[in-house]
């Protein structure tokens, strides 16, 4: 009996341990947590006393001769209802002040763990997903934390002391209550394990339909133009519907949980009930101390009842937390190191690939670069290219230290990069990629977000070399014009000319072209090359590219193929080679060739 006891008290332990991730949160606010207590102790005490005053009235009252005693003890319980009502209202607050302000903090706890990991944590995991944790999951321990939280230390202190007062009352009649408490615990321990696993359930199939839904409003301009709402209105409804299933399976085995508890623990309060009316009959006890008792069982009674209720609330908290605690415990795959380095005061701009070998994390089979080796002068302008898969969009990924290589060494400025650490790194360095990432804000924010502290005239002048000030000009309300979220409202060119103000205003000493005009129309392109003809100017520059034209005249064109380098030159050495790049710069130039 004490081994099962002792593994019933394990089992509880296990299956609330991931609330352990919101006591560091908690124990922020000790003077609020310790103002909800001593409230709390306060309106759970001035209800304990209320039953004493209905024993006295009952036994000693309902006479002419105790008329001011009568009104003495409705008088004390009138005044115990108002520090009830006070303590009450206090308790409420500061419970609720709690539970806003620990999931406030969760929140940005999590959010901030997230922007620390790397690219492949989000490489495999659905931004719905992690979104649903961030809202639903928080909101659920919100629930907990608050009102769960405050009724259940409410009803544990309140069926403490009915059991004390009980005992107090009758102890015959608490010996009976007490026998049966067992009978009534061991079943709710059981169905809460049930609520919990069902509720983890629910919340793990909710986040799935969230995050469809995610993907495909993201995505509704393509979802419509291909005159799949039909379908994707479908597939959702069937996510919504298994969620829904979900939900109501775990609703339901909180509502057995709920019916069995209150059926046993009123029944068994009857029974002994009966048992105290047949003691009165016989005059081994008065009229107000079965009252009492009476009152005390409820007390009992209802606590217990509140708290298995509760009990099946703190069990989906304990699965919303336990999602939460899996995003917290994701360690980031790029080490940080532990005595950084510091970069060079004054940038050259300097790139180095020695050696490098690197495989996409979950692909390890696969190798994208393959003893990669790579000096770039500071000042010089490099070109990229190759067949799609080649690696070079890898050689950025890994510039930036969105990974860690495999073997071999990346240098900057003569420091590793896995010396120093990412900010410092990334700092030196500004990106303009092929698909612009435009932020639901104004543009002005859009182009600030290069240098959070720059000024409006500093903006100004980063669109006006990005030739991006003669649009945004047109717009009604110029530079605080919103975009809409991803830059809906921009065409492809617009956008572009945005990320390159963006990358103008950052000014540092290496720039990342990754096929930043490839998708835009003859006239956006000219545009958007005159920009970066500006940008490019003293500063180190690596440019990835499909049109073979944008590059004739970078100081070198590296020709990658299967993770390697396989051929070096300006644009006139490598035609002649008739190798892979001459193969590309044919089907490119082919035109023009045939004119000359």
């Amino acid at each position: 009996m004490v081994e099962e006891a002792k593994h019933s008290r394990r089992s509880r332990a296990r299956e609330l341990h991931p609330l352990q991730t919101i006591w560091p949160y908690i124990l922020q606010y000790k003077l609020q947590l310790v103002l909800a207590f001593v409230f709390l102790v306060i309106a759970a005490g001035a209800t304990l006393a209320i039953p004493l005053a209905v024993r006295r009235v009952i036994d000693f009252g309902f006479s002419s001769e105790n008329r001011e005693l009568i009104n003495f003890y409705f008088g004390t319980m009138l005044l115990v209802s108002l520090v009830l009502a006070i303590s009450s209202a206090a308790r409420f607050y500061f419970v609720n002040w709690l539970g806003e302000r620990v999931v406030a903090d969760l929140r940005t706890g999590v959010f901030d763990h997230l922007l620390g990991l790397s690219a492949s944590f989000f490489d495999r995991t659905r931004s719905g997903e992690i979104l649903s944790r961030l809202a639903a999951d928080t909101t659920q321990i919100k629930s907990a934390v608050g009102s769960s939280a405050s009724i259940a230390l409410r009803n544990t202190f309140l069926l403490s002391g009915a059991i004390v007062m009980m005992i107090f009352t009758s102890g015959k009649l608490s010996a009976m209550v007490l026998g049966v408490i067992p009978l009534i615990v061991l079943p709710l321990v059981g169905f809460g394990r049930s609520v919990r696993r069902r509720s983890r359930i629910a919340q793990d199939t909710l986040a799935d339909a969230t995050a469809y839904a995610g993907e495909h409003i993201g995505a509704m301009r393509t979802v419509q133009a291909f005159n799949n709402e039909g379908t994707v209105r479908s597939r959702f409804s069937n996510a919504v519907d298994d969620a829904f299933t979900a939900v109501l399976a775990s609703s339901r085995a909180r509502a057995f949980l709920t019916a069995g508890a209150i059926f046993l623990i009123f029944s068994s309060i009857v029974g002994v009930l009966w048992y105290g009316a047949q003691e009165v009959i016989a005059e081994r006890l008065t009229a107000g101390t079965l009252s009492q008792f009476l009152l005390y069982a409820v007390f009992a009674a209802t606590s217990m009842g509140q708290l298995s209720q509760v009990w099946g609330e703190v069990q989906q908290a304990a699965g919303a937390a336990e999602r939460l605690s899996e995003l917290l415990n994701v360690e980031t795959e790029v080490i940080l190191p532990a005595n950084p380095r510091k970069l060079p005061v004054h940038a050259e701009g300097r790139v180095e690939f020695a050696n490098v070998s690197f495989s996409y994390p979950g692909q390890p089979e696969r190798p994208v670069l393959d003893g990669l080796d790579l000096e770039i002068q500071p000042g010089e302008t490099v070109a990229i290219v190759g067949p799609s898969g080649a690696g070079k969009s890898t050689l950025f990924h890994l510039l930036l230290r969105y990974y860690d290589v495999a073997s071999g060494k990346i240098l900057v400025d003569g420091v590793p990069v896995d010396a120093v650490t990412p900010s410092e790194l990334r700092q030196r360095m500004a990106i303009v990629p092929q698909e612009a990432a435009i932020f639901a804000t104004s543009i002005a924010e859009n182009i600030r977000f290069g240098k959070l502290d720059a000024t409006d005239e500093q903006v100004i002048e980063a669109a006006k070399a990005a030739h991006a000030d003669e649009f945004i000009s047109r717009l009604p309300d110029k530079y605080q014009a919103p975009v809409g979220e991803r830059g809906v409202t921009l065409s492809g060119g617009q956008r572009q000319r945005i990320a390159v103000a963006r990358a103008i205003l950052r000014d540092a000493p290496i720039l990342l072209l990754d096929e930043a005009t490839s998708a835009l129309d003859a006239e956006s392109e000219t545009l958007v090359q005159k920009a970066l003809e500006k940008l490019t100017k003293n500063r180190t520059t690596l440019v990835i590219a499909h049109r073979l034209a944008t590059i004739q005249n970078a100081d070198r064109i590296l020709v990658m193929d299967q993770g390697r380098i396989v051929e070096e030159g300006s644009h006139a050495v490598l035609r002649r080679k008739k190798g892979l790049y001459s193969r590309l710069a044919a089907l490119q130039f082919v035109g023009r060739d045939a004119a000359e």
